[in-house]
């Protein structure tokens, strides 16, 4: 399997294809190397490095989106986090640590941004029908 394929697989594992699919059918002829540089850069050569598991790595994308203010990107990734098998107790964790290192407000935002998600992700456990 190459790098990209490779990164392909663990970007579907991670965030899930309905976010894999909507990302590469947008693709644009702009957004298109893009796309294929994070596959193979971030999820092909970096996510699949075995120094970290997946939890560990969900910490720290976590951490950095709340720290730089990527509240969309944080989003996807507490999601992700999710999938990659941390719990709420254990996100509320994380967002408290970034409160102290990160900063108050950030940490406020990124308190707000989580409930959210967490209240999607509720209601699509509940909704009837196919994923």
């Amino acid at each position: 399997m190459n790098q990209h394929d490779h990164g392909m697989k663990v970007r579907r594992e991670v965030l899930g294809d309905a976010h894999v699919d909507r990302a590469t059918a947008e693709a644009t002829d702009l957004t298109s190397d893009f796309q294929r540089f994070i596959t193979e850069y971030a999820w092909g050569g970096i996510w699949t490095r075995p120094g970290l598991d997946r939890r560990s790595r969900s910490i720290v994308t976590l951490t950095a989106l709340i720290a730089r203010g990527h509240d969309e990107e944080l989003a996807m990734h507490l999601r992700a986090a999710l999938r990659n098998g941390l719990t709420r107790d254990e996100v509320k964790e994380v967002l408290l640590q970034t409160a102290v290192y990160c900063g108050v407000p950030d940490a406020n935002t990124a308190f707000r941004i989580a409930q959210e998600v967490f209240a999607q992700e509720v209601f699509a456990q509940e909704a009837p029908g196919d994923e």
